[in-house]
This record gives structure tokens, sequence and C-alpha cells, in this order.
């Protein structure tokens, strides 16, 4: 039972670490003071995301090639990032517009960005070979310390760094990840 939930929470976690998915997260808190929805959101997500692949297997990808699925993922991103950069134009002082559902941001974001993730096949693969539930206990404890530690290290971040700064930063990466995905098509 112990290696059932350690061996996924030590891979998934190492795996995360440093993510496109945690650097995401971080971007998002950046722009919200709602810490506990988004946080709320990310981990449904990640249950809804990481529950699917364990219980079922590569469900998704029967329906939906791996390939559509990272398409789409790298659009919503460059879509995010230009929508970020756009809403900086219009804004002469230090605020920059808090998201306005950090829930549904974190929720959105979060889900399309693990599908078709490595570490979310790892998991599946981990259904195979241990118990289900204890694999998605680790999985999911793994990804909650995870994203609880990075959307309060947005928020040192915010308070030592200008908004609008993190902002174009934010912009940018959100473009950066959104080539990722398209990048990685080709070099898989």
């Amino acid at each position: 039972m112990i290696q059932d939930i350690l061996i996924p929470f030590l891979l998934v976690g190492l795996a995360e670490f440093g993510d496109k998915t945690q650097l995401s997260i971080l971007v998002l808190s950046t722009k919200t003071g709602k810490y506990v929805h988004l946080i709320a959101g990310i981990l449904l997500s990640f249950i809804i995301v990481d529950g699917l692949a364990i219980f079922f297997g590569n469900l998704v990808t029967n329906f939906l090639p791996v390939n559509y699925i990272t398409i789409l993922a790298g659009s919503i991103f460059i879509i995010f990032g230009a929508l970020t950069l756009y809403h900086l134009n219009g804004y002469e002082n230090e605020e920059v517009p808090e998201l306005k559902s950090p829930f549904l941001s974190g929720f959105t974001l979060i889900l399309l960005s693990e599908l078709g993730d490595k570490s979310l096949i790892a998991v599946t693969l981990f259904a195979t070979k241990y118990e289900p539930f204890y694999v998605f206990a680790g999985t999911i404890t793994a990804l909650m310390i995870l994203s609880v530690l990075t959307v309060y290290s947005g928020k040192v971040i915010m308070s030592r760094i200008n908004s609008k700064t993190i902002q174009k930063f934010a912009g940018v990466l959100f473009f950066i990840i959104g080539i990722w995905f398209y990048l990685s098509l080709f070099f898989n």
C-alpha cells in the first residue's frame, strides 16, 4: 500500500515541479487575491483529469488524438497570452485587472494543460500496476502541495515586484507555453 501511494507521489511531484502547469499556476496567482478560489479550481481540475486517467485509462485519447488536444491547449495558452498583454494597454496606473473568476480560470487552464501531459500518462501507467485508489491519493496529494506552494509563491512575488511587469512577463510566458505545446508535436 505504501509504495502504491509513495511512488506516484514522488514521481508526479518531481515531474510537475517547475513544469508548464506550475508556471501557469504561478501566473494565474499573480492575477488574483482570491487564492482559495483559484486553488479550488486547480484541484478540481487535477482531480477530474487524473481521476479519469487513473480509473478509465487513456479514454480521452481513444476519442480525440493527443495531437488535437495539444493543439487546442497550445492555442488556449496563446489566447491567454494575447489577452493578458492586450488588457495592459488601457491601464496607466499600477493596477492590473483581476481575474473575473479565479476558480474557472484555474480549472480551465489546468484541465487543458494536463490533458496528454507526460505525468498524466505516467499516472495512467501507475494505475495498471498499483492499486488505483492509492495512486490517485498519492498523485493528488503531490499536485495539491505543489499547487498551494506555487499559488502562495505568486502572492509573495506580487508583493515585491511591480504588477505590470509581472503581467507582461505572464503574457509572454503564456505565449512561450503555447508555442511549447506546438513544438512538442514535432519532438515527441
